[in-house]
C-alpha cells in the first residue's frame, strides 16, 4: 500500500478494474435474486447532492444484498420526457443570462459547450454522457448494459403498449384539467420556465355560494365542512371588486369578486364576462343566505382579506379558526355605521360543528385565551391557527348541526362535501396556486383548465383498493411512512396524463396528445429486462409488438403465436420471459420523500393495474433532501453541489460515506465542508491502520489462547457486525456507519492502548468487509494489500457469532475504562499532580445486596422497601442496617432505567473486582504517571480519608496521593 491515502488513483483503478471484470452485470442464476432500484435521473442538469444521497443510499443496499449472496440487480436509465428540457434548450438558445450564468457556473459546463446546448436533444445526449460519468466516478454498482433513456424508439413501444392497455381497463378517461399557465406566452409552464414559484402546487379548493338577492358571492375554502359555522362573510373595504355573469354547465349566475379573481375566472372552464365595477362598501352590511343552512349571516368589513387570494371573499367560522375569532372580537367596539351595520356583534353566536378530543365547544376562542393572543396581528395567532386545524384534521369528527354528515371524520369529508354541494348549485371547484407563481417573462401565471384532456383515473375506488392490499402486502421503510401512503392513496384524484408540448410517447389512441413525464415513469422497471436483450441486438424496434409485451410482461399468449407475430425465435422469446419472471417483482424501490405523493403512487397504480398479485413490489423506502451549508439547493437558480465535483474533490468513498452519515432515513441532510473535512481525516485513520496491520506480517488465530481484552475486543466486533446488519437491512445509513465505522474506531483505538495486537488482523478482515458498501474502492485496495485475489464486493458480509460474545469481558472493559476516567476527571478537577493513587473495590455486603437484587427481580418487580425486607432477613448483612437503605434506594432506579444487565453480569461467575484491578494495574499506572495499589473496601491497609465507603460494584473508590511540595 502507498505511504498516504491517495483517493482518487484507488477509485480510478478499481473503476476499471470492476468495468472490465463485469462483475456487476446480473443475469439469472441459482440464487435468490434481489432487484432494487432508484428513480431515473431527469437530465435538465447535472447530477446533484441529493442525486448523490439517493443514489448512494441504493448502492449501499445493492452492494450489501451482494456480499450477503444475492444475485443482485440494479439499473438505471434516464428520464427526459416532459417540458423542462424543451424550455431549457429554449433558454440556452435565447442566451438566457440566468440560465447561461447557472449552467456555467454552478453545473460546470464548459463555456464554449453551453450555447451548443440549443436543442432537446443535444441536451439529453450532453447529459446522457455526464450523469453516467458521474456514476461511475462514485463507483455505483450498477448494470450499465441495460441503460436507456424515455425518448428511445423501443421505450416508447413498451409505453404505448402500457396505455393501449391502460385504455382498455378503462382506466384512462377524458375530461378538463387545471394546469400552470402563462397568459403571455399563452402556454402551459414547468419548473424551467419559472422565474419565482418553482415549488408551488395547484389546490383544489371549493367555491361555497352565499347568495344576497340576485348576486352571488363565492367564497373559497380547503375546508367546506365549516360552511356549516359560518357567522359572517369579510370583505376588504380597500379592494376593487367587480361584477360578472358567469355560466357553468347551462346556469347562469351574476358572481360579485375581486378584480384579481375576475381575472383568474377567465381561464376556467366557464364563460365569464364582466358586467360593472361594484364598490366594497355596497356589499359590506348586507344579508346573504348561507347554502348549506339556509341562515342569514353578515357581510363584515376586513382589511386582512387579499383580493389575490380565492374569491377576494372569505368566509368566518369564528368558532374554529383563530382568526375569524380574532378579527370578530376586533370588532366589537368599533363603529360601523358608515356601512349601514347598527347591531351589536356581540350577539354573533359562534357556532361549533366539530367534535375535538383536545378542545370544548369552541376550539378557537379555548386557544386564544390559553395561549394568550391578543389581537389578529399577534404572531401567536398563525401557531394558535396551525394547532387547531391539525387536530381538528386528525382527530375531528362533524356534529349534529352538520346533518347527515354527522359522524364523519373531517379528513375524509372535503370530496364527499364537495361533490354535494356541486351537485346541489351550492358550491364549485376552483383551483389556486400554492403560491404565487412568475414566468420568465415576468408574468403572473395562472391555472388554466385545458378541456378536452386525457386523464388516469386515480378516483377509480376499485383500482385504491388494490393499491390499498398492494400496500398492505408491502414493506415500508421507514414504518412511519405507511400511513403518508396510505393518506395519499386516499387523497390523489384523476390525474392529467397528456400535453401537448414536450418530449415524449404520442398517446396511440389520440396521436395530438403527448403522454406526460410522470406518466410514462411508473413501471420502467420491468423495461430493464428488456433493455438488456436490445442492447445486444437480439431486439429490433419492429418486432417490439403488443403480443411481444403481452407475453414477456404479462405471460399472456404463448411463445409460438409471438414468435409468428414478431419473427422472434421462439426460444429467445421464452428466454426474456424466464428473465422477467426470474427479477421481477421488484424487491426495493428507493426514493427521496417529495416523489412520495406523485410517482412512488403512481408506481403502485401502474403496477396493481396492470400485473398479477405475485409481481406486485415488495417494498419501498424514502429518504430525505440534503441542503447546502444551510441553503437550499436549486438546478436553475443555485446554489448547487454536483456529483461530480464532490468527487472531484474529495473523493468517491469520502462523499458517499459522508453523505450517508450526516442524516437519516427522512431527515433532511446538510453538507458543510466542516463536516466532510473531519470525514476525511477519520478515512485517512483508516486507511492508516489498514497499511500498519498489514506491514506487521501478524496474522490472527481464534484457536490461541486470547486475553480479556482480546476477548472484549471480539465480543465488540460481533455487536457491531450485528448493528450494522440491523441497520443496513431498515436502510438506516447513518446508524450502520455509526456501527462500523465510527465507535468502531474509538474500541480500536481502546484495544490498541490496552496493548491489544493478537486480533488487529481479524479485526481489519471484519472491518474491511463491513465498511465495503460505504468505501468500495478503499476496501477492495485493503483487500487486496491483505493478500486476497477476489473482489471483496463479492466476499462474505460478515455475520454475526453469538458464540464470540463475551459480557463478562465487556463489563471488565467497562470497569477499566470507568475508573480510568474517574481518575483522569480527579486530576483535572483538582489539577494535582499524583504521587500515589489507591483503589478500593466494593465491600462484601454491597455485592451480596446486588446478589439479591438480580434474583428479587426474576421473581417480582424489583422495589426499594421489598428489597431492603429481604436482606434485613439475611443475618450477615443486618449488621449492616445503617448503611443498606442507602444504598438501596441507589441500585433499585438504576435496576429499573436499564443497569440490570451489567449487575447480573457482575453478580455471576467471573468477574472479581480485585484480580481485574490488579492486573489492570499496570496499564492504569502508565496512563496516569504514578504507582497504583488496589485494596478492598472491607480492610484497606491505608484509607486516610476513609474514601473506601464510597466503593460500590463495578466502581471502586478513588484516593490519590499528591505530590508534595517538598517533593
Amino acid at each position: 500500500m502507498e505511504q498516504d491515502y491517495k483517493p482518487h488513483e484507488i477509485e480510478t483503478k478499481w473503476q476499471k478494474k470492476w468495468t472490465e471484470s463485469g462483475i456487476f452485470q446480473a443475469e439469472p442464476d441459482k440464487r435468490e435474486k434481489f432487484f432494487i432500484t432508484i428513480p431515473y435521473p431527469y437530465l435538465n442538469g447535472n447530477l446533484h447532492a441529493g442525486h448523490t444521497r439517493t443514489f448512494t443510499i441504493g448502492d449501499v443496499v445493492a452492494r450489501h444484498k451482494r456480499m450477503l449472496g444475492y444475485n443482485v440487480l440494479y439499473p438505471m436509465g434516464f428520464h427526459v420526457t416532459g417540458t423542462p428540457i424543451v424550455g431549457l434548450a429554449e433558454l440556452i438558445a435565447s442566451r438566457d443570462p440566468q440560465t447561461m450564468d447557472v449552467y456555467e457556473r454552478l453545473h460546470g459546463i464548459p463555456g464554449d459547450i453551453l450555447p451548443t446546448l440549443d436543442t432537446p436533444e443535444k441536451i439529453v445526449d450532453y447529459f446522457k454522457h455526464e450523469a453516467e460519468k458521474a456514476m461511475r466516478m462514485i463507483g455505483y454498482s450498477i448494470d450499465w448494459r441495460r441503460k436507456f433513456t424515455t425518448t428511445d424508439p423501443t421505450y416508447k413501444k413498451f409505453i404505448e403498449w402500457q396505455y393501449i392497455r391502460l385504455g382498455e381497463k378503462d382506466l384512462i378517461v377524458k375530461g378538463s384539467h387545471p394546469v400552470k399557465w402563462c397568459p403571455n406566452d399563452n402556454n402551459p409552464v414547468e419548473d424551467h420556465d419559472i422565474l419565482y414559484g418553482e415549488e408551488a402546487t395547484i389546490v383544489e379548493y371549493t367555491l361555497v355560494k352565499f347568495r344576497h338577492k340576485d348576486i352571488v358571492l363565492p367564497c373559497a375554502t380547503l375546508r367546506p365542512e365549516t360552511t356549516y359555522g359560518v357567522t359572517n362573510l369579510w370583505v376588504n373595504p380597500e379592494v376593487d371588486y367587480v361584477k360578472a355573469r358567469v355560466e357553468k354547465d347551462g346556469i347562469e349566475e351574476f358572481w360579485v369578486v375581486s378584480r384579481d379573481a375576475f381575472r383568474k375566472l377567465t381561464f376556467t372552464d366557464r364563460t365569464v364576462e364582466y358586467i360593472e365595477d361594484i364598490p366594497a362598501k355596497s356589499i359590506i352590511g348586507i344579508k346573504l343566505t348561507n347554502p348549506v343552512t339556509d341562515d342569514e349571516v353578515i357581510s363584515l368589513p376586513a382589511s386582512f382579506v387579499r383580493p389575490e387570494n380565492g374569491s377576494g371573499i372569505v368566509m368566518s367560522v369564528p368558532a374554529h379558526a383563530p382568526f375569524d375569532y380574532l378579527a370578530l372580537r376586533d370588532l366589537y367596539d368599533v363603529d360601523l355605521s358608515k356601512y349601514g351595520i347598527t347591531e351589536d356583534l356581540r350577539k354573533i353566536e359562534l357556532i361549533s360543528l366539530i367534535k375535538v378530543p383536545e378542545f370544548g365547544e369552541f376550539p378557537a376562542k379555548e386557544i386564544v385565551e390559553n395561549m394568550g393572543v391578543t389581537s389578529q396581528k399577534d404572531p401567536r395567532a398563525e401557531e394558535a391557527t396551525k394547532i387547531v386545524y391539525r387536530r381538528e384534521f386528525h382527530g375531528g369528527v362533524l356534529k349534529e348541526i352538520t346533518g347527515k354528515y354527522e359522524g364523519h371524520a373531517v379528513s375524509k369529508i372535503k370530496d364527499i362535501l364537495t361533490k354535494d354541494l356541486i351537485s346541489s348549485n351550492a358550491g364549485e371547484t376552483f383551483y389556486e396556486f400554492s403560491e404565487p407563481i412568475v414566468c420568465r417573462c415576468g408574468t403572473s401565471c395562472v391555472v388554466n383548465m385545458v378541456k378536452g384532456q386525457w386523464f388516469l383515473n386515480y378516483s377509480n375506488p376499485e383500482w385504491k383498493a388494490k393499491v390499498y392490499r398492494c400496500l398492505s402486502q408491502m414493506r415500508i421503510i421507514p414504518a412511519e411512512y405507511r400511513v403518508e401512503f396510505e393518506n395519499k392513496v386516499d387523497w390523489l384524484k384523476d390525474k392529467a396524463c397528456a400535453r401537448r408540448k414536450g418530449l415524449g410517447t404520442r398517446l396511440p389512441f389520440d396521436k395530438e396528445w403527448l403522454i406526460e413525464s410522470l406518466g410514462d415513469s411508473t413501471i420502467y422497471m420491468s423495461y430493464y429486462i428488456i433493455a438488456r436483450f436490445i442492447e445486444k441486438g437480439d431486439l429490433t424496434l419492429e418486432q417490439l409488438t403488443l403480443s411481444f409485451f403481452d407475453y414477456v410482461l404479462l405471460g399472456k399468449g404463448d411463445p409460438k403465436a409471438v414468435s409468428a407475430d414478431t419473427g422472434l425465435d421462439p426460444k429467445l422469446v421464452e428466454e426474456i420471459r424466464r428473465h422477467f419472471v426470474y427479477w421481477y417483482p421488484v424487491d426495493l424501490r428507493s426514493s427521496g420523500k417529495d416523489l412520495v405523493p406523485n410517482h412512488l403512487l403512481f408506481f403502485l397504480f401502474h403496477h396493481v393495474a396492470l400485473f398479477e398479485e405475485e409481481n406486485w413490489p415488495r417494498a419501498l423506502a424514502v429518504n430525505g433532501f440534503v441542503s447546502l451549508e444551510g441553503q437550499k439547493m436549486s438546478k436553475s437558480k443555485g446554489p448547487i453541489l454536483t456529483l461530480e465535483s464532490a468527487v472531484s474533490e474529495y473523493g468517491a468513498d469520502i462523499t458517499r460515506l459522508y453523505i450517508l452519515s450526516t442524516a437519516e432515513q427522512t431527515q433532511d441532510a446538510d453538507w458543510h465542508k466542516a463536516g466532510i473535512d473531519s470525514a476525511r481525516r477519520q478515512v485517512d485513520r483508516f486507511y492508516s491502520f489498514a497499511k500498519d496491520v498489514i506491514e506487521s506480517g501478524k496474522r490472527a488465530n481464534l484457536s490461541m489462547e486470547l486475553k480479556q481484552i482480546d476477548r472484549w475486543m471480539l465480543s465488540r466486533m460481533q455487536n457491531y457486525i450485528r448493528e450494522t446488519n440491523i441497520a443496513l437491512d431498515a436502510i438506516q445509513t447513518r446508524e450502520a456507519i455509526q456501527n462500523s465505522f465510527f465507535l468502531l474506531i474509538n474500541d480500536v483505538k481502546w484495544y490498541q492502548r490496552r496493548g491489544g495486537e493478537a486480533l488487529l488482523y481479524y479485526v481489519l478482515d471484519n472491518w474491511v468487509r463491513l465498511m465495503t458498501p460505504f468505501t468500495p474502492h478503499l476496501c477492495e485496495e485493503i483487500w487486496e494489500a491483505m493478500g486476497h485475489e477476489d473482489t471483496i464486493s463479492l466476499a462474505q458480509y460478515p455475520l454475526y457469532n453469538e458464540d464470540l460474545i463475551d459480557d463478562g469481558a465487556e463489563l471488565a472493559e467497562e470497569m477499566v475504562k470507568g475508573t480510568l476516567e474517574d481518575i483522569e476527571e480527579i486530576l483535572r478537577v483538582t489539577k494535582m499532580t499524583p504521587q500515589k493513587v489507591h483503589l478500593y473495590t466494593a465491600p462484601a455486603w454491597k455485592s451480596a445486596v446486588l446478589k439479591c437484587a438480580c434474583e428479587m427481580q426474576l421473581e417480582a418487580p424489583l422495589e426499594v422497601g421489598t428489597l431492603i425486607k429481604m436482606v434485613m432477613a439475611n443475618p450477615d448483612l443486618k449488621r449492616f442496617s445503617k448503611d443498606i437503605p442507602k444504598f438501596v434506594q441507589k441500585i433499585v432506579p438504576e435496576f429499573k432505567s436499564g443497569g440490570a444487565d451489567r449487575y447480573e453480569i457482575f453478580a455471576g461467575p467471573g468477574l472479581d473486582e480485585q484480580v481485574l484491578l490488579k492486573e489492570s494495574a499496570s496499564f492504569l499506572e502508565k496512563e496516569i504517571g504514578c504507582p497504583v495499589e488496589i485494596q478492598s473496601a472491607d480492610s484497606p491497609a491505608y484509607d486516610p480519608e476513609k474514601k473506601s465507603r464510597f466503593a460500590e460494584p463495578l466502581r471502586p473508590a478513588i484516593y490519590i496521593e499528591k505530590v508534595t511540595q517538598e517533593e
